[in-house]
């Protein structure tokens, strides 16, 4: 069942505030209508590489209606110890990621954020390390969930994306 013109799609019905600012965005106002990434990222991590495929994701498809929505997490391995300024420091020097980042964020079933609560229902299963993808599609509604192997540049991914948009 999708939302209505006027109703927040339950996936996007949260308030997140920007990484290392006080600013908060209403995902819904700010991503409906769009085709969604969500990922949960971390700055010292063996995929911390596939930032450079999202930006990418991004940079080549969000003319098309496509957002990457990065959410740092600690919660894997301790891989994401920094503060929100050295993350966003991290992200930008290092990959030049222009996708919107937010707050640092519990993405792990056991501690999980509202957020990452729904997602995980929705999917059926919560992310169990770094770089785990929901995509959720115009209509705010899951079309997929990808573990942290599925690269940003995974035809399987891109088809899905490509799909949807």
């Amino acid at each position: 069942m999708s939302a209505s013109a006027n109703q927040c799609p339950e996936l996007l019905d949260f308030e997140m505030r920007k990484l290392a600012s006080d600013d908060k965005v209403r995902l819904c106002d700010e991503y409906r209508g769009k085709v969604v990434l969500v990922v949960n990222t971390a700055s010292k991590c063996g995929f911390t590489g596939q930032y450079e495929g999202l930006e990418k994701l991004y940079s080549d498809y969000k003319d098309q209606g496509l957002v990457v929505l990065g959410f740092p997490s600690n919660d894997f391995g301790g891989q994401e110890p920094g503060s929100e300024e050295k993350i966003q420091s991290f992200c930008r020097l290092t990959y030049s990621v222009q996708f919107p980042m937010f707050e640092k964020t519990h993405a792990s079933k056991a501690k999980a954020d509202t957020i990452y609560k729904k997602l995980g229902e929705a999917a059926g299963e919560y992310p169990r390390w770094n770089f785990h993808k929901y995509l959720i599609d115009r209509n705010g509604e899951l079309a997929a969930s990808y573990s942290s192997f599925t690269k940003p540049q995974s035809g399987r991914l891109i088809r899905a994306i490509e799909g949807l948009l």
